[in-house]
């Protein structure tokens, strides 16, 4: 099964990238139920980093690290979790960032590995990790399309 979200976001690529560049300090900003992010082995968004997050999901606390597998700067970023139990059942996370006539479009994409009977017994909890993802996508757009945003690097 895969858990897909697209927001269409009336930014460039680069600034959508940079975005998740600087994880560490828009990771609570960008959703009320981030608690913690942060890295744990590398030097930022890079092929080969790891990170390190705590978010809930239908109210419990979930931790996760993850090891980052492939990123193309402005593109495309991909990680999975360190954990070989969670990795099972969840073996890939990404972000796409396409072009679009508005700007550009970041599709988040989660590979979860169940069968009919488990999508059915944790439909809850896929239903919550869903609308996560909308209101994640809904809170990048809003907070890149604000104009009153003061792009990294430059002083008001």
């Amino acid at each position: 099964m895969i858990l897909k979200e697209t927001t269409t976001v009336e930014a460039l690529q680069k600034d959508v990238y940079r975005f998740f560049e600087e994880m560490e300090e828009n990771y609570e900003p960008w959703h009320p139920d981030h608690i913690t992010f942060r890295w744990t082995e590398g030097d930022g968004l890079e092929q080969g980093a790891e990170a390190y997050f705590e978010e809930r999901i239908a109210g419990k606390l979930q931790k996760k690290t993850v090891k980052f597998v492939k990123v193309t700067p402005d593109r495309y970023i991909e990680f999975k979790p360190t954990s070989l139990l969670v990795g099972l059942l969840m073996p890939q996370i990404s972000f796409a960032i396409d072009t679009h006539s508005d700007g550009c479009e970041l599709t988040q994409q989660i590979k979860v590995r169940t069968g009919p009977i488990g999508a059915w017994l944790n439909k809850r909890e896929f239903d919550a990790v869903r609308t996560h993802m909308r209101e994640e996508g809904e809170n990048l757009k809003r907070i890149l399309e604000n104009e009153d945003r003061v792009p990294s690097g430059k002083k008001a």
